[in-house]
């Protein structure tokens, strides 16, 4: 099972007033919270060899571990298990300024999850494809819509294509289900391109694409991400209505459009921060490799991010109005180094969370 598909959302409520601590048992912080007893979340994390990730910006919590993700977000106490929803009988909290977790919360999740025996004899797969199982790649423009061209005659969508191409090719030899919105001289709309993501139910959605301006002199390499300004609480709510949420009917009476929009929702603010994590990766590994100034990582409102219901990114590889660039994206071996280096982050990325 895929990591980045396997997403484990746990919401938490300042709800907590009194505390006084237990007897530790294996040598781990607990506390007595409403009667309740709670772990310190990083040190339990260590002991058992998770990665833990913290965002203040979002309030989510993310640990790593054996191609599986837990996610945790300030908000309810629920909680989605390979995509079937668990529901919490206490919230995860903040106590002292550290997140806490239930005793419970150890004991039937990361306890049966991570099981020391398990983890004693385990190895982590250096291949991309243990982490990342299916990417949508998607060439920008095409057909009828040749996108940016470049002064003397370069088209974008010719270049979008090429590139897409080679890193479909590279992500094939690494394991990775590769699905192309389009691999041919053909228009798509854009509506469909993220159709065909979302129905393919992908781990990532990358688009390819080439940038213009009427700045000559403008140049560079930039990775864009869907815009904070975009409310994933309004996706949320169309989502609830029109996709697929698995959502285990044993554990709520009732598979409520509001219950399903609050999944939605810390989907989405997940997807965001990891749509960020992959941008950041391909942008250093672009530093590396193309010698050509890196503009980094910015955020946008382009359809096919704001529709896209996995990490999704949008690669601008260079101007076709800058000459300079032009005459690089002209050249076969530059197309090849950029698909490398878009590869190279995306192992990077990968790796990050293991």
């Amino acid at each position: 099972m895929t990591k980045r598909t396997i997403i484990y959302f746990i919401s938490l409520f300042f709800l907590i007033s009194g505390c006084a601590t237990l007897p530790v048992k294996e040598n781990l912080p607990t506390y007595s919270l409403n009667g309740t007893t709670y772990y310190a979340l990083a040190p339990l994390c260590e002991a058992k060899g998770i990665s833990l990730r913290y965002d203040t910006f979002s309030r989510t919590a993310s640990l790593f571990k054996d191609n599986h993700i837990i996610n945790l977000m300030v908000s309810d106490n629920l909680v989605l298990v390979d995509k079937r929803a668990v529901l919490l009988s206490h919230p995860v909290d903040i106590y002292q300024g550290e997140i806490v977790v239930p005793a419970k919360f150890k004991v039937e999740i990361l306890d049966n999850l991570f099981k020391p025996a398990k983890a004693a004899v385990s190895r982590r797969s250096s291949s991309l494809a243990s982490t990342i199982k299916k990417v949508v790649i998607d060439a920008g423009h095409g057909g009828r819509d040749p996108g940016a061209i470049g002064r003397t005659g370069l088209r974008e969508k010719d270049v979008n294509l090429d590139i897409a191409r080679r890193l479909a090719n590279k992500l094939k030899e690494d394991g990775v289900e590769v699905i192309m919105t389009r691999n041919s001289d053909k228009f798509i709309p854009l509506g469909t391109r993220v159709n065909i993501a979302n129905n393919a139910k992908a781990d990532l959605f990358i688009s390819i694409h080439a940038n213009a301006s009427r700045t000559r002199n403008l140049y560079g390499f930039e990775v864009y991400y869907v815009s904070p300004s975009v409310s994933d609480t309004t996706r949320a709510s169309y989502a609830a209505k029109n996709a697929y949420l698995n959502i285990n009917s044993a554990c709520f009476a009732g598979q409520s459009e509001n219950l399903k929009a609050i999944l939605w929702d810390m989907i989405y603010t997940y997807n965001r921060a990891e749509s960020i994590e992959l941008s950041r990766a391909i942008c250093r590994s672009a530093v590396d490799h193309l010698n050509v100034k890196i503009l980094g990582v910015k955020d946008a409102r382009f359809e096919v991010l704001r529709g896209a219901r996995m990490p999704a990114i949008l690669v601008e590889v260079g101007f076709l109005s800058n000459s300079k660039e032009e005459e690089l994206l002209k050249n076969s071996h530059y197309r090849e180094k950029i698909s490398k280096s878009i590869r190279e982050g995306l192992c990077n990325y990968a790796g990050s969370a293991k």
